[in-house]
């Protein structure tokens, strides 16, 4: 069974940084080499938004337009964890965040949260003065 949880959120003021984590279990019974992780965030009243992902073996990142610059996704070598480093906060950064895992075997499909078969719970990220 496959389980993803995120950490790391909370409130932050302009400018700041922050760094999330998704710990991922169980993924060695449900892997393939074009496994790829994600970040997403939705605000209240908005859809899910795509915001970065990684090739779970190869690495080769992707970033959304809004967070390129200014977010860095990588994962541990051991393959446990997935990090969002995010720089530069801007209050619309402000959202719950979720990071999902799926057998994906285009960076160009990423960004499409119907590709991804697990999610996890979502952690709060506030940009605040």
């Amino acid at each position: 069974q496959v389980q993803l949880v995120e950490s790391g959120g909370r409130l932050v003021q302009p400018g700041g940084s922050l760094r999330l984590s998704c710990a991922a279990s169980g993924l060695t019974s449900d892997s393939s080499d074009s496994y790829a992780m994600g970040w997403f965030r939705q605000a209240p009243g908005t859809g899910r938004q795509f915001v970065a992902g990684i090739n779970w073996y190869a690495g080769s990142p992707e970033y959304s337009e809004s967070v390129k610059g200014r977010f860095t996704i990588s994962r541990d070598d051991a393959k446990t964890t997935v990090y969002l480093q995010m720089n530069s906060l801007k209050p619309e950064d402000t959202a719950v965040y979720y990071c999902a895992s799926g057998p994906i075997y285009y960076y160009s499909d990423y960004a499409f949260p119907e590709k991804y078969k697990y999610w996890g719970q979502g952690t709060q990220v506030s940009v605040s003065s």
